[in-house]
C-alpha cells in the first residue's frame, strides 16, 4: 500500500535548489574525511513521534491524521504504521529506526496479549526489512506512560510494578534482538522524585541499577552484543530525575559497575534543560569513552520544557559533529527524536521536517570537517597548554612530584604571570569564518 502517493524519492539537488522536497546538503555518497556522508550520519526515524505524534498538547487535541487509513488502537493500525514508516524511510534514504514497545502495538490489558501483538508486528517488520537496507538502531520499553509507572519503573515503590517493568524490558530486548538492533536504551522517564519528603533516594537508585544489571545479563544471554545506553534528562516529567546529565549518568554507571556495558545516548534538548550546551554533554561523554548515540533535536530557549523540535541550528549541529568526528564516530546513530510543530500537520510537513534535520546535520558535518582541516582551533589549544610540556609539567602529569616540591618551585618564582589569553573572540571569529565561507 502506498501511503505518501504525492511524494517521490527525495533527491539531492545541492545548495542552490529551491525544491522543498530535495536535499540541499545531505549527499549520501559524498566523501568527508575518508567516509561517505551516510556512514558519518546513520540517521534513524523515531517511531513514536513520526508515526504516532499527532499534535496533541496540554491545551488541545490532535491536529494531524496519523491513522494512515486505519482505525487507531487496532493491530490494523499497527501494520499501517509499519507500511507508512518503511515507505517514509525509503523515500528519504533513512537506514534505521528506533522504537518503544508500545509504539509498535496498542498495549492490551494483559501483558501476555501485548507480547503476542509484539510478536505479530515484529514478524511483519522483519518481512518489510527484507530486500531493503533498513535496520533497527535501538529499541526500548515505554515505562512512563501507563499510570502504573506514576512513581517510576526501576524506582517504583511497588514490587509488582517493578516486576512488570522487568517483563517489559525482557520483551523489548527480545524484539530488539529479533530486529537486529545495534543498541538498547534506558530513558528514565519517571525515574526520579517530586519531593524528598516521601522518597528513599538510595533505595530507588540501587533498584534501578539492579534492574539494569538484570537487563544486561538477559540481553547477553540471548545474543545481544550491542551497547546499552542511558539517556540523561534532568527534569520533566519528574521534578528531579536521577540521570540528570552526562556526568551524573557516568558516575552512576561507574558506581554500580555498569560502565563496561553502557554508553550514553545524548539528546540535545535534554542537555539544554540541564543548563548545559549540547556540545558539553557530548564532550563529557566522549572524554569518558561513553559517547554512544545521539537523539538529534533541539529545544527552544524561551520555553523551559522538552519541545523536541527538528534541528535547524547549524551552529549547534557543527559543534555536535566536531565532537563526533573527534570521537571517531558513534557506535549508535542520529535518531530524530523530533516532532513537527502542532500547526505543521500534513504528510508533506513530515518530509519537510526530516529534510530540514538531515540537511542541518549534513551541513554541520561539512563545516566540522573544515574546522578540523583548518587546524587553527587545535593549534591554539595545543599552544594554550604548552607549558605542561616542560620537565615540571610532565612530572605533575605523571604523578611524580609533591606539594612540597611545587611549593618550593613557586617560592623560587616569587610570582606567577598571567597564563595567556584565552582568545575566545578570535576563536569564535575563526568558527564564523569557516561556517560562512
Amino acid at each position: 500500500m502506498t501511503v505518501f502517493k504525492e511524494i517521490g524519492t527525495i533527491p539531492y539537488e545541492g545548495p542552490e535548489s529551491k525544491n522543498p522536497l530535495a536535499f540541499r546538503y545531505y549527499d549520501a555518497d559524498r566523501v568527508i574525511l575518508g567516509k561517505k556522508m551516510s556512514e558519518h550520519l546513520p540517521f534513524a526515524m523515531a517511531w513514536w513521534h513520526n508515526l504516532g505524534a499527532a499534535g496533541t498538547d496540554m491545551f488541545g487535541r490532535d491536529t494531524a491524521d496519523k491513522s494512515f487509513g486505519s482505525v487507531p488502537g487496532t493491530m490494523e493500525h499497527a501494520r499501517a504504521k509499519v507500511d507508512a514508516g518503511f515507505e517514509f524511510m525509503q523515500k528519504l534514504g533513512i537506514r534505521y529506526f528506533c522504537f518503544h514497545d508500545v509504539d509498535l502495538v496498542p498495549e492490551a490489558d494483559d501483558i501476555k496479549e501485548t507480547n503476542r501483538r509484539l510478536d505479530e508486528i515484529s514478524d511483519y517488520i522483519l518481512e518489510k526489512m527484507q530486500g531493503t537496507d533498513i535496520k533497527c538502531l535501538w529499541g526500548t520499553a515505554n515505562m512512563f506512560s501507563n499510570p502504573r509507572f506514576m512513581n517510576g519503573a526501576g524506582s517504583t515503590n511497588s514490587v509488582d510494578v517493578y516486576a512488570f517493568a522487568a517483563a517489559q524490558i525482557k520483551k523489548a530486548l527480545d524484539i530488539t534482538v529479533k530486529l537486529g538492533g545495534r543498541g538498547y536504551v534506558f530513558w528514565g522517564g519517571r525515574e526520579g522524585y517530586e519531593t524528598l519528603l516521601n522518597t528513599d533516594v538510595k533505595f530507588e537508585i540501587e533498584n534501578i541499577a539492579n534492574l539494569m544489571h538484570m537487563a544486561v545479563d538477559y540481553g547477553r544471554s540471548i545474543g545481544f552484543a550491542g551497547d546499552f545506553y542511558i539517556e540523561p534528562k534532568p527534569k520533566e516529567p519528574m521534578k528531579h530525575q536521577y540521570d540528570f546529565d552526562a556526568a551524573t549518568a557516568i558516575g552512576f554507571l561507574r558506581q554500580y559497575g555498569l560502565d563496561k556495558d553502557f554508553k550514553l545516548n545524548i539528546e540535545a534538548n535534554h542537555a539544554t534543560l540541564a543548563g548545559h550546551t549540547f556540545q558539553h554533554d557530548l564532550r563529557i561523554s566522549a572524554i569518558n569513552g561513553m559517547l554512544g548515540s545521539i537523539d538529534a533535536n533541539q529545544g527552544d530557549t524561551l520555553l523551559g520544557w522538552d519541545t523536541d523540535e527538528f534541528p535547524f541550528d547549524v551552529y549547534e549541529a557543527t559543534k555536535c559533529m566536531y565532537e563526533v568526528l573527534k570521537n571517531g564516530g558513534l557506535t549508535g546513530g542520529f535518531n530524530f527524536d523530533s516532532k513537527t510543530r502542532r500547526p505543521s500537520y500534513t504528510a508533506e510537513d513530515m518530509f519537510y521536517a526530516y529534510i530540514l534535520g538531515m540537511d542541518t546535520f549534513a551541513l554541520g558535518l561539512i563545516k566540522a570537517a573544515e574546522l578540523i582541516e583548518d587546524g587553527r582551533i587545535d593549534q591554539f589549544i595545543e599552544q594554550k597548554y604548552a607549558s605542561w610540556n616542560n620537565d615540571l609539567g610532565r612530572k605533575i602529569r605523571n604523578h611524580e612530584t609533591t606539594l612540597e616540591e611545587l611549593s618550593a618551585y613557586a617560592e623560587k618564582l616569587g610570582n606567577a604571570e598571567l597564563p595567556g589569553s584565552g582568545r575566545q573572540e578570535y576563536l569564535e571569529s575563526v568558527f564564523n569564518s569557516i561556517l560562512f565561507r
